[in-house]
């Protein structure tokens, strides 16, 4: 018997051996999985409610719910994944009430850990991303760079931007400002990059200008002092007094918004990032072959700019103003040249003289007018004129009354005293 309990154990242990290999290669496949764990696994199958079954060996399985499948949106799981696919999961828990036992896993969350990394290194590298903007939140944007990442509103463009809602769906390229996987949180800039661009745009423009050249622009602004010109990257400013030749009152009289102008360079300042332009100074000036034009005597209709003390103005061309002088606005004597024109008044004028070097031009309203006729001069008196020394009558009231009319000459006065003289010397 004991030979034979002997036998019968032999097989036993024999079995028991090769029970014992068995166990062990089981064993071996059976991989010890707790939450946190990165394992990979194998789609099954995609249940009914959309979720993911994965084998996870050793007769192990886990379950991915629908939204810890992919960071992306997607209409059914097998968008994302087939039956058959290897992939790269997280345990997030496990489940105790399986009579196998299971676990929840997640492949969003590896593809997420994957995307910080490779974000965390393009912010290393200084390198940037493109993303399309998904949602208009509270102060900026949401984007998804694979993960969620927020762009302040202020960070959007390089100028103020009222509306936010025309950047949603579209796709843009962002510099990584700041990136923290564990916080979860990417803040990310669009101005930054239109920032640097613009930056070398600027300085391949100035690059590009010199003074005294002429170059071509678009008006991109309209103030009250002059216009700003778009030079492709850099703005220059035409002063009002350089848009024209003629004297405007705001630029908008010559210019619009969106104009295609020539300009010329007057100066450039670098460090101040200044540009002075000139649009007057490409057109033809308008005393350019002004004697030929305006000869002297020719008479011409003006629009009187300037009224003042001493005469007016008239603009007789755009950009050539002559001068009224006082003493040629009547024939007859004007106090003050308002009484003989006004300010935007029409006139005709006549040429006087014209100086283009010295960009004068005399005008005459007078010599347009006929000289009243002046009144005759009275006749010359032929009658001779009394001596004056006609004895001049006095009264003799104070002298005596041998007069009946009381009076006597001076002659009788100094006849007779020289008569007394005379008696005199001879009675010697």
């Amino acid at each position: 018997m004991a030979e034979n309990e002997d036998a019968q154990v032999q097989p036993a242990v024999g079995s028991s051996d090769s029970d014992s290999e068995s166990m062990s290669d089981v064993l071996k496949d059976v991989v010890d999985i707790t939450p946190g764990d990165l394992v990979q696994g194998e789609v099954l199958v995609i249940d009914s409610e959309k979720q993911v079954i994965v084998g996870l060996g050793g007769g192990q399985e886990g379950i991915i719910p629908p939204k810890e499948l992919s960071t992306e949106r997607f209409e059914h799981p097998s968008d994302v994944v087939k039956v058959g696919d290897v992939i790269d999961v997280v345990v997030l828990r496990d489940v105790k009430d399986k009579e196998q036992g299971s676990f929840v896993l997640s492949k969003k969350r590896v593809d997420q850990r994957k995307v910080w990394e490779e974000l965390q290194s393009k912010f290393d590298n200084d390198e940037t991303i493109e993303a399309p903007v998904t949602r208009v939140v509270k102060g900026g944007l949401t984007v998804d760079a694979g993960v969620r990442g927020f762009v302040p509103a202020s960070q959007m463009d390089v100028q103020y931007v009222s509306d936010l809602n025309q950047f949603e769906g579209q796709t843009y390229t962002f510099k990584i400002l700041e990136i923290d996987p564990n916080e979860r949180q990417l803040i990310l800039s669009r101005k930054a990059l239109m920032a640097d661009e613009q930056s070398k745009i600027k300085e391949e423009a100035f690059d590009a200008l010199e003074e005294g050249s002429t170059v071509k622009g678009t008006v991109v602004r309209l103030t009250n002092f002059g216009a700003f010109v778009n030079l492709g990257g850099v703005d220059g400013l035409v002063h009002i007094s350089e848009i024209s030749h003629e004297r405007i009152g705001h630029p908008k009289e010559k210019l619009n918004t969106g104009d295609e102008v020539d300009v010329k360079v007057l100066s450039v300042d670098r460090d101040k990032e200044r540009i002075s332009l000139s649009i007057k100074d490409t057109l033809a000036g308008p005393w350019d072959n002004l004697e030929e034009e305006l000869p002297e005597g020719s008479v011409v209709t003006g629009k009187v700019k300037r009224v003042t003390d001493f005469g007016a103005f008239v603009e007789v061309k755009p950009g050539v103003e002559g001068l009224v002088h006082i003493s040629e606005m009547a024939h007859k004597h004007v106090e003050t040249p308002h009484e003989v024109v006004a300010k935007d008044e029409e006139i005709e004028v006549k040429v006087l003289s014209v100086s283009p070097s010295e960009e004068r031009i005399s005008l005459s309203i007078k010599a347009l007018e006929e000289a009243p006729e002046q009144a005759p001069k009275p006749a010359a008196n032929k009658s001779k004129k009394p001596s004056s020394s006609k004895p001049q009558q006095v009264t003799k009231s104070s002298f005596g009354d041998d007069d009946e009319d009381g009076t006597f000459t001076l002659g009788d006065q100094i006849g007779d005293q020289l008569s007394s003289f005379m008696n005199n010397d001879d009675q010697e």
